[in-house]
């Protein structure tokens, strides 16, 4: 019998036969479940097939698929059929009309001191010449329109901090062109938009420099990961950080007779033009800028010094068609055999701005791999215990949009029966396992990977993953706390499960070098020869993704560690503590306090939920009972009025900053940011009543526990 490092984790004996087998524990399950799941999860693992996903993910990235296009439709339809082919029950398309403008005319000029064009356009290489089929115009997602000619201004990354700086130098930024860098410190696109439409600029650019995706960082497309001069990374500039979703239906679905607003009503559409640019377009109009040399941190890749502004005058001109256009989510269940309304929601976009290999296309063809196998395994009678739900979105790229509008028109229903959501963007672009969760999966992660083979080093994957990164994770024995991401940001699907339903969530895939993203590099040749040549890490993300449905959705007891995200919460507000001005203004007596009782009465769950999988008389009743208290411990997070200023987000613990990057206490670290001391302290006190639900919710379900 071995040794695992993982703390907390045990292994069970299970006899059969003459012989003795070696079990690992499964957190949730007795060691006769553990022995079930186990034998299910081998024949799940022992179905999945590299040719398989290869075909699926060939054909995904065939042609350009956006959202709204003919192309996706095209592709939700296929999706949609395989899934009845694989045996899935309920099958559904859903339609939603949504804001989603596309371009009539996109142009970029200087005009001065000399002339020079933007081409927009991404070079073609003989050595993969598919990535230059369906050139379409080259846009940002929810641009305003407009036509302006202005002056140029360098303001570094369009970060608060650059303009300030900009106007510490004399130099003003309003009403004049701003051309920003993409990366450099990381912000979302939308809040480089935001940050200059509040500071008066009337159009930006952004360009990426070869600095943070291309030549400084490696070698460039074809012959490697990073991306060459030309390429481009399209995207939306959607103000989602404020209210995700269809920007005409805020906070309800967009179904057929939904009332809308006005788009100028809408606090999620920019009102500034704006057009992404390779570092090859945006080359000429920053050599032509002749004010001062820009700080050293401003400086990027290409070959001059970059300077702050002045000498140069550009024109943007950008129409948008201002269009509602239908977009299609598909959905497809596996019906549980015993608790048929409880729901292990899987989901995955479909949408891409070109080819989209990495994002969405590699997620999506483990979607269909995985969809393919748990259907073969229901039809040999091995049927979940719990429903198992496959969310096939669409638009994510725009405002987070098929997902959003899902979970709104389905909030009823998901709000009494969502056991998880687990969520794959693009699954692989290179072999370095990451995850990101609420801490009460944490476990499930870590068993989950101890569990899974990795497909080169043979080890199982979670001694590569912790054998990855930082040494101090090395040295030690992998404990969750260690290698689990629990600062949960934004963009991609699991925002409305996280953020507005309150249901716990999993964000799983394997990372690498990707240069390329958003750009036309981004497909098959890229995947085959830097991503994941073999197709071995996308395939081995539909075994990792399909272990943890299954465990989800068969746990005799849902398998939430409680006293681990208590943990998580203790660092959050330790955290808040060390922030300058806090132990000045704020009193966290009382919620350190509501904390540390909240942690004993978690331990003591934990203890009650291992007893409750050992228990044998009258389990069932009994076990569903104590399961659903467990399930609606994570919503008792969830703020009534949201946070201030954007009410659509109401989880008290996460939120996304507008940069995406994630907030932890989001309400009171904001009126923290903003030196509000009152609105700080009223939601820290918001804090501290939402911990004493979750300490109540806590108490009850442990009063449930079989004994």
């Amino acid at each position: 019998m071995r040794r695992l490092l993982l703390a907390g984790t045990a292994l069970v004996t299970v006899v059969h036969s003459s012989a003795a087998q070696s079990v690992p524990a499964i957190t949730g399950f007795s060691a006769e479940g553990a022995r079930a799941e186990a034998a299910t999860e081998q024949r799940l693992a022992a179905l999945l097939n590299r040719d398989s996903t290869r075909r699926w993910f060939r054909f995904l990235t065939d042609a350009p698929h956006p959202a709204g296009s003919v192309r996706n439709k095209l592709l939700a339809d296929s999706v949609a059929a395989r899934f009845k082919a694989y045996g899935w029950d309920d099958v559904r398309m859903h339609r939603y009309d949504v804001l989603l403008p596309w371009p009539t005319a996109v142009r970029v000029q200087m005009l001065t001191p000399t002339r020079a064009e933007a081409t927009l356009t991404e070079r073609c290489y003989k050595q993969d010449p598919k990535a230059c089929v369906g050139r379409e115009l080259t846009y940002y997602g929810m641009s305003a329109s407009g036509d302006v000619t202005a002056e140029v201004v360098y303001a570094n990354s369009g970060n608060p901090a650059d303009y300030d700086f900009l106007e510490s130098q004399g130099i003003s930024v309003k009403g004049k062109i701003a051309i920003v860098r993409y990366s450099n410190p990381y912000s979302y696109r939308g809040f480089k938009a935001l940050t200059a439409e509040q500071r008066g600029v009337k159009a930006l650019l952004i360009f990426s420099d070869p600095q943070e995706d291309g030549y400084r960082r490696g070698l460039t497309f074809p012959d490697g990961a990073y991306g060459p001069e030309t390429h481009i990374q399209r995207g939306a500039i959607s103000y989602d950080f404020i209210i995700p979703g269809d920007p005409l239906t805020p906070g309800w679905a967009s179904i057929e007779g939904a009332r809308r607003i006005p788009v100028d009503s809408s606090p999620a559409v920019p009102k500034i033009i704006s057009v992404p640019l390779s570092a090859a377009d945006a080359e000429p109009f920053l050599r032509a800028l002749k004010g001062p040399v820009a700080p050293p941190s401003w400086q990027g890749a290409l070959p001059f010094a970059y300077r702050l502004g002045a000498g140069a005058t550009a024109r943007v001109n950008v129409q948008m068609d201002g269009k509602t256009r239908p977009i299609w989510v598909v959905e497809a269940r596996l019906r549980g055999s015993e608790e048929p309304d409880k729901t292990v929601v899987l989901g995955n976009h479909r949408d891409a701005w070109v080819f989209g290999a990495v994002d969405p296309s590699s997620g999506t063809a483990t979607q269909m791999e995985l969809a393919r196998v748990l259907g073969q395994l229901a039809r040999e009678g091995n049927r979940p215990k719990r429903t198992i739900v496959m969310g096939n979105w669409d638009a994510e790229e725009w405002h987070l949009t098929g997902s959003t509008e899902w979970g709104e028109q389905f909030q009823q229903e998901l709000t009494r029966g969502a056991v998880a959501y687990l969520n794959v963007d693009g699954s692989t672009s290179g072999p370095n396992f990451d995850v990101s969760a609420v801490a009460t999966l944490n476990p499930l992660v870590l068993e989950t990977a101890r569990d899974v083979t990795d497909p080169v080093s043979g080890k199982s994957l979670l001694a590569a993953w912790s054998a990855s990164g930082k040494p101090a994770r090395r040295a030690r024995a992998a404990d969750s706390l260690d290698l689990v991401t629990n600062l949960l940001g934004s963009g991609s699907d699991y925002t409305v499960f996280l953020n507005h339903l309150g249901v716990p969530i999993v964000d799983l895939s394997f990372g690498g070098p990707y240069g390329v993203y958003h750009s036309q590099y981004d497909n098959a040749y890229w995947m085959e020869h830097f991503g994941d040549p073999g197709y071995r890490y996308m395939t081995t993300t539909a075994d990792v993704w399909g272990r943890m449905a299954l465990r989800l959705a068969n746990a005799e007891v849902l398998p939430y560690d409680v006293p681990k995200i208590a943990r998580r919460v203790g660092e959050f507000l330790a955290a808040l503590a060390d922030v300058p001005g806090v132990r000045e203004h704020l009193d966290l007596g009382v919620a350190l306090a509501t904390h540390a009782a909240w942690r004993v009465a978690a331990d003591s769950l934990a203890a009650a939920s291992s007893g409750a999988v050992l228990t044998k008389s009258g389990r069932r009743t009994s076990l569903a009972a104590f399961n659903e208290a467990l399930r609606t411990i994570e919503q008792q997070w969830l703020l009534d009025d949201g946070l201030p200023g954007r009410p659509w987000f109401k989880h008290a613990l996460y939120a996304p900053k507008f940069t995406y990057a994630a907030m932890e206490l989001p309400g009171v670290r904001e009126a923290v940011d903003a030196g509000d001391w009152p609105r700080a302290n009223r939601e820290l006190a918001r804090v501290v009543e939402r911990i004493n639900a979750v300490a109540r919710a806590t108490r009850a379900a442990t009063a449930l526990a079989p004994r």
